[in-house]
């Protein structure tokens, strides 16, 4: 398969390769899902707690003598059969961030590149500059290269000028090549990579 590269005027000025055998063949969506759950499990907080009967202020004090009441045994108010009584076995801090092997972190790259190029929204350019040093200028780029809305721009580093520049329009994340991930692929509508970050994914996928 051979990709245009275009410029910053949108022509075309070259072509590049792309390895069939890594692209070809059914998009496997599930190592997508899961690479997608595994992401967002990583980032969830996990600060949620309730209070058991330990951490329930109170409840020192027997309530009332062991025996002779009629009533239940009971040792401290702060039960979880009580009102204003602890939580029994309820979330506690912790972290939800689970590993998963790297064939799988692979292939779902893999298929949702091919799936980004199979739509045919994937832009190949030869470099990203930022001209002026204005977002106005950078803005007009992308509308030359026919792109709009949520557009994910690979190969850039965020203290390069052409990404001081991209970052502020909205709808632009910026990435480095070695940190694409396949939710950032699937969450966009336009894909913009330089010639460097393409053959550096096909390295990888490789």
């Amino acid at each position: 398969m051979k990709l245009n590269i275009r410029n910053a005027q949108n022509e075309t000025v070259d072509t590049l390769d792309v390895n069939e055998d890594l692209l070809s063949g059914r998009v496997k969506t599930d190592l997508i899902w899961a690479s997608v759950v595994q992401q967002n499990a990583a980032e969830r907080r996990g600060t949620h707690m309730t209070k058991n009967r330990a951490l329930v202020s109170g409840g020192g004090k027997k309530p009332y003598k062991q025996k002779g009441t009629g009533r239940p045994q009971v040792g401290s108010s702060r039960t979880p059969l009580w009102r204003k009584g602890g939580t029994v076995f309820g979330p506690t801090p912790r972290s939800y961030e689970f590993s998963m092997p790297k064939k799988v972190r692979i292939g779902a790259l893999r298929a949702a590149l091919a799936q980004k190029l199979h739509d045919g929204v994937v832009t190949v350019v030869d470099k990203l500059e930022a001209g002026d040093g204005k977002t106005k200028s950078t803005a007009a780029m992308f509308q030359r290269l026919g792109v709009s809305g949520k557009t994910l721009v690979v190969g850039v580093n965020a203290d390069e000028p052409f990404a001081r520049t991209a970052r502020n329009i909205a709808g632009v994340k910026l990435v480095a090549a070695g940190r694409v991930t396949p939710r950032d692929l699937i969450d966009t509508a336009h894909v913009i990579v330089t010639r460097e970050a393409l053959e550096k994914l096909q390295e990888t996928l490789g």
